[in-house]
């Protein structure tokens, strides 16, 4: 009779629900509820090799005059900026492309475009590093001797060091990008542009008033994990630095400068704080940009 109830209560609709999401919970509240809480606690704490000490709000008052953190700041939000004004309007613009007739043999450029991102950060960084090394072997300074003009030490200096670095970045994403906008259009439907065609709308109305519209749900996804990428951007740089140590920290990020202090100088309190200022940012631009694209107010709604 009791393993009668049991498997009664096993195939119950009410519980089987509960059955199935149980895994997702826990997974949840293991590797993203618990390390979180525990990031929160140890930012408030000096932590050593075998002592653990409670400081309160020190770390992040520490924080406020840290001018390598404020260096790694701003590099990071320009760094994301920069990433967002290439990889959204670029691989939309790609993606309309490949969507119309005048590309052929899709499948093989879709392809093409996908590789990058399946090349590992470090042989790309590696391979970018010595493209635009300072020695006239890099292909770089190849193409300035070709032009007459000398070599020059790229990852030495702040402007052509952001080059290079969103170089990288838009070699590896543009390609998924393009493939994520390629699958939003994918769900327009085509007589819409066929009645405005009829109505005698042009190539720039059918893009500016049916594409452009029916593409944002696709467009703030793009844009909500390259706000997130561009700020927990890491091993690109240090890839292309070799190393954490660039010259006048151009090239340290948020990221890096958390390793930095929790990895190679054993300073978990700290590094925690700065996780924990990271994710508060993150949060904070994105709900600032679903907000201006009225995506919360529709969910409201």
């Amino acid at each position: 009779m009791e393993k009668k109830k049991k498997a009664n209560l096993l195939y119950s609709q009410k519980v089987a629900p509960y059955v199935f999401v149980l895994p997702f919970i826990i997974c949840f509240a293991i590797f993203w509820v618990y390390p979180l809480i525990s990031s929160f606690v140890m930012s408030t704490e000096k932590i050593g090799a075998i002592t653990r000490e409670f400081v309160g709000l020190q770390n992040y008052k520490k924080l406020l005059t840290d001018k390598v953190f404020h260096t790694a700041l701003i590099n990071s939000l320009e760094y994301t900026v920069f990433t967002c004004a290439l990889l959204i309007p670029f691989p939309m613009l790609y993606a309309v492309l490949m969507d119309g007739n005048l590309v052929k043999a899709k499948g093989v450029w879709k392809a093409m475009m996908y590789v990058p991102a399946l090349t590992s950060v470090v042989i790309s960084g590696t391979l970018f590093r010595l493209m635009f090394t300072e020695y006239k072997t890099g292909q770089m300074n190849v193409l300035m001797a070709a032009l007459g003009l000398p070599a020059f030490k790229w990852l030495k200096v702040k402007w052509t060091s952001e080059i290079a670095l969103l170089t990288l970045c838009c070699w590896r994403w543009t390609g998924v990008n393009t493939l994520y906008f390629m699958s939003g259009l994918k769900a327009i439907d085509k007589t819409l542009y066929e009645s405005a065609k009829i109505d005698g709308a042009n190539s720039h109305q059918l893009f500016k008033y049916i594409t452009l519209p029916l593409l944002k749900p696709t467009t703030i996804y793009v844009l909500t994990i390259s706000i997130y990428a561009g700020l927990a951007m890491f091993l690109e740089s240090f890839m292309l630095w070799s190393g954490n140590d660039s010259p006048k920290n151009i090239g340290l990020t948020i990221v890096g400068y958390l390793y930095k202090r929790g990895i190679q100088k054993n300073d978990m309190g700290y590094a925690c704080a700065v996780g924990v200022v990271l994710m508060v940012i993150a949060l904070v631009i994105n709900f600032i940009q679903l907000g201006l694209n009225g995506t919360l107010k529709e969910e409201k709604d």
